[in-house]
């Protein structure tokens, strides 16, 4: 039953019942755990006080609800919609903001994260190093020499047997479970450091795409008049058992995305320079990107 608290003027001191929320909250049984219970009950409160603030009608309500029911049917093994909706209203860049502030805020930081995106797939093709992730060649893109040393953030040591785990959309913007003409695994691979540290592979030089806007992260986009375009970059996942992984993207200097990128994920220093390589017959450019990881008991 809803109760309204009058002030003496005769105006509400609260239009909607001002026991609901916590009502809800600790309708919590007692198996519920601390944590689950910390994060429902600060959900529970913002969400509630978001309906209310904005007077959410039903038919609104519906809608979002609708939207979230259309990520979920368009979602399968090659197509996260529901992670891309959180990609266009920021949500993944802040998560990842938020639990790696600590180590990027480092005046020696380590090499900077980003969002994983919703395009990674489990079992990359694994590669040796100086080979390629190219499957199905292109006639419009030009090759990419990527190499770099990963070493260790308070040691500066070189790692060996790291893991690097890269993958790219091809020149039409799409990544290979968007493309039916693209080899499976296509611009994917898994390198292993040697015992210097170093990887290196080749791969095309990046190219910016719109992100999928057929669906509810494309409604969004479109009611919030933003364009769906993601600046060139490389994705990376470098691991080892005795470091924290590094999920990371890498950014192309020279595009015209860089400053608003339709999932809010680009950093300053992920920003690079693709330079022209010179006595290389397998390839035109080259990248040299060194990674820098976090001890497991290091900050």
């Amino acid at each position: 039953m809803t109760t309204i608290t009058e002030h003496t003027s005769g105006a509400p001191s609260h239009k909607f019942d001002p026991n609901f929320t916590q009502n809800v909250i600790d309708a919590m049984g007692p198996k519920t755990s601390p944590r689950m219970r910390e994060v429902m009950s600060c959900l529970i409160r913002h969400v509630h006080d978001f309906a209310r603030e904005v007077e959410l009608t039903v038919d609104e309500w519906m809608q979002g609800v609708e939207l979230l029911n259309e990520a979920g049917r368009m979602s399968d093994s090659k197509r996260n919609e529901g992670q891309l909706v959180c990609d266009v209203i920021g949500l993944e860049s802040l998560v990842d903001e938020i639990t790696f502030k600590k180590a990027t805020d480092a005046v020696d930081a380590p090499t900077a994260s980003a969002i994983l995106g919703p395009f990674f797939r489990q079992e990359a093709p694994v590669l040796e190093n100086e080979s390629s992730i190219i499957q199905t060649p292109v006639d419009d893109g030009e090759i990419v020499y990527m190499h770099g040393t990963v070493t260790d953030h308070k040691t500066r040591e070189p790692i060996a047997g790291a893991t690097v785990d890269v993958w790219q959309a091809s020149t039409n913007g799409l990544y290979e479970q968007q493309d039916d003409d693209q080899a499976e695994k296509n611009l994917r691979g898994k390198f292993s450091t040697d015992e210097n540290g170093h990887y290196g592979f080749y791969c095309l030089k990046p190219t910016p795409y719109p992100v999928p806007f057929d669906g509810p992260a494309g409604k969004i986009l479109q009611l919030l008049d933003r364009h769906p375009f993601r600046p060139a970059h490389i994705h990376l996942i470098v691991q080892h058992d005795h470091y924290k992984p590094l999920t990371t993207q890498i950014f192309d200097s020279k595009d015209e995305y860089l400053q608003n990128d339709s999932v809010f994920a680009v950093k300053d220093s992920l920003v690079v320079d693709f330079v022209p390589l010179k006595n290389n017959p397998k390839a035109t450019l080259e990248l040299n990107y060194p990674v820098i990881l976090v001890p497991q008991n290091g900050a």
